[in-house]
């Protein structure tokens, strides 16, 4: 999920639109984004789309959910929970408990609903608490498929500058870190001022030189800019395909560390080069030469 498009669930008429966008990924949301006395008329609009998602379709469908303890969380599950929700956005996570908990609701739930692929869950850290404990959430149920960052319910409370790189950075490099714990995924946070697209991208490439696999979108706009900016460059894929060639023949020789390009190679970067090559050919399979 390069891209992930924000989409409220209190604008239907935006659905179609998003749908067809380029974006990897729809975020809709049914949390922040709706007015208190929309929510249930958010939650019927997006379980209605998804019902009625056609079964062959390719994007990744998310919900964020409003949270464990708001008394509306398995009022929106009831309603979205079937074989048009791919993940689950759990918002405000702050322990391992809480993902499990969610998770014992969407199994009650897709049983009742004869649901056959188990729903993931991708949980929010945007607490204090729940950056403290990321590696908890992460490990804590094999249907947590990432982690999220929530930049503005993390800094505002704190006093925290949403623009400093310092800031940014720790908390990337923290959430980065207790993904790979649990060899997941992490996705960085949204930036809210649509005006400035090159800050946007400049986020993408700060977030991906961390090792994020994505980052969200709020309009349209910031879509091919992430996805340009969280697939893997030509040279890059070049270059992992000649170290890949080259552990093969070293594996013929009983060679174990060898050198591409005047670097020593090992078992790391074999790792990294696979995952270079997956990627662009999930991605874009003519691009990444997938099949030679």
């Amino acid at each position: 999920m390069r891209s992930k498009l924000f989409v409220p669930g209190s604008r239907p008429e935006l659905f179609a639109k998003a749908a067809a966008s380029a974006a990897d990924a729809l975020s809709f949301d049914l949390e922040d984004a709706v007015a208190k006395d929309r929510k249930a008329e958010a939650r019927d609009a997006v379980g209605n789309f998804l019902r009625n998602r056609p079964a062959d379709a390719r994007k990744v469908v998310v919900v964020r959910a409003n949270g464990l303890a708001s008394g509306l969380f398995e009022d929106d599950l009831g309603v979205i929970v079937g074989p048009g929700l791919d993940v689950l956005n759990l918002p405000m996570v702050e322990s391992g408990e809480e993902v499990r908990e969610a998770a014992r609701v969407l199994a009650r739930l897709e049983a009742a609903a004869g649901v056959e692929r188990p729903v993931g869950i991708l949980a929010n850290i945007e607490t204090p608490k729940g950056l403290r404990l990321a590696a908890e959430i992460a490990t804590a149920d094999p249907r947590v498929v990432g982690l999220q960052i929530g930049y503005a319910d993390l800094f505002e409370p704190c006093g925290i500058d949403r623009s400093d790189p310092g800031a940014l950075n720790y908390v990337r490099m923290a959430i980065r870190l207790a993904a790979a714990e649990a060899k997941l995924p992490a996705y960085d946070g949204a930036y809210a001022v649509v005006a400035k697209p090159e800050r946007y991208r400049e986020e993408c490439e700060e977030a991906r030189s961390l090792g994020f696999a994505g980052k969200s979108c709020i309009h349209p706009t910031q879509v091919p800019i992430a996805n340009e900016c969280f697939m893997p460059r030509p040279a890059e894929i070049e270059k992992a395909r000649r170290i890949l060639a080259a552990a093969e023949e070293a594996a013929a020789k009983g060679v174990g560390a060898f050198v591409v390009d005047g670097q020593m190679i090992d078992e790391p970067f074999l790792v990294s080069a696979r995952a270079v090559v997956a990627l662009a050919e999930q991605l874009d399979p003519a691009r990444a030469g997938g099949g030679r």
